[in-house]
């Protein structure tokens, strides 16, 4: 998840756990804590562009780092608040649960978490939530702020707002679940009807909301790439087909950022000629205003001959194209409009 809803959750979770020994600390620490495990952003300092995708999420988010982590952490910080009270049993469990929280908020995205390095490189994506999404981060956020300027060590505080605040992010999962398998119910009854034999599919959230969903059906040649909305009235499910030319990479498929490239997609790319260059895109990050483009580009894209031009590999192709009509235009398709 993105930054601001981890500082927001760490803030709550903190004053629940320690809000009564160390006020305003609690809070504090909290949102500290359930960063930790983004340290890794460092990585992109010496890592090129394709190897930083691998290191993003990767051991950083392991419960191997965690378990090793946190009993330091819990050490250090039992001494510099030693008259709190709060013993290092406590601050082994506040650690501990703040960064597990972290890898399991992380792993509902689509991007993957390296749970189990540096034994497998597997990642773990559960679609369900958009890197960003307001629904969910608000409501953390208000409850996060009035703590701050409401506790203080040794007081009794109200941990309702918390506690409501959870409760509403709870049920909005619980919605972007259901959500998540009337989509691909449709999904799949649609390639019955339209003869598409598939090896795999995915669904995934569209840019801040778990209700437009973007949906993707591999084939032996490519794949079939569309949008549906949980509102939408018509059974008809569009897709726009892209085959995947996975024969343009012979060339250079023995280069490391290619094999970086293709471990990271978890093969759900495409690969083709844009200009004097070869693009490599990973589907997996949706496309460019592809709701209301269906052949456009994706939002992911990598450039094979010009290195140099692929920074911000994530979130350049999200940002492309928005504007205020365009936003107005997407919240509208979001809640069930085909035009």
């Amino acid at each position: 998840m993105d930054s601001l809803t981890h500082i927001a959750l760490g803030a709550g979770v903190g004053a629940l756990l320690g809000g009564r020994a160390l006020g305003r600390k609690a809070l504090v620490l909290g949102a500290v804590a359930q960063s930790l495990p983004d340290i890794d952003f460092l990585a992109g300092l010496w890592c090129d562009p394709a190897e930083d995708l691998l290191a993003h999420r990767g051991f950083t988010h392991s419960f191997l780092c965690i378990g090793l982590l946190a009993p330091l952490l819990s050490a250090g910080a039992s001494r510099l608040y030693a008259s709190s009270g709060y013993a290092y049993k406590r601050w082994l469990a506040f650690f501990l649960l703040q960064m597990l929280i972290h890898l399991l908020l992380d792993a509902l995205n689509v991007y993957g978490t390296g749970w189990w390095e540096p034994f497998s490189h597997e990642r773990v994506s559960g679609n369900l939530l958009f890197v960003a999404d307001p629904l969910f981060t608000i409501p953390l956020l208000g409850a996060a702020s009035w703590l701050f300027f409401t506790i203080a060590p040794g007081k009794r505080f109200s941990v309702r707002p918390i506690l409501v605040a959870f409760v509403f992010c709870s049920l909005y999962l619980l919605a972007a679940l259901m959500s998540k398998r009337v989509v691909e119910k449709e999904l799949l009854d649609t390639c019955q009807k339209k003869g598409i034999a598939f090896s795999r599919y995915f669904t995934t959230p569209a840019p801040f909301t778990s209700f437009l969903w973007y949906c993707v059906v591999a084939d032996d040649r490519g794949f079939h790439v569309g949008y549906r909305s949980v509102f939408d009235q018509s059974e008809e499910f569009n897709l726009s087909y892209f085959l995947q030319q996975d024969s343009l990479l012979d060339l250079v498929h023995d280069r490391e950022d290619v094999q970086h490239l293709r471990r990271f997609s978890q093969g759900y790319y495409v690969v083709r000629h844009q200009g004097n260059s070869l693009v490599f895109s990973d589907l997996r990050f949706g496309q460019q205003m592809g709701w209301v483009r269906p052949q456009g580009p994706f939002s992911f894209y990598y450039f094979l001959e010009h290195p140099g031009q692929n920074d911000f590999l994530i979130q350049r192709g999200r940002i492309a194209g928005w504007s205020r009509s365009n936003f107005i235009d997407y919240a509208r398709r979001v809640f069930g409009s085909q035009r």
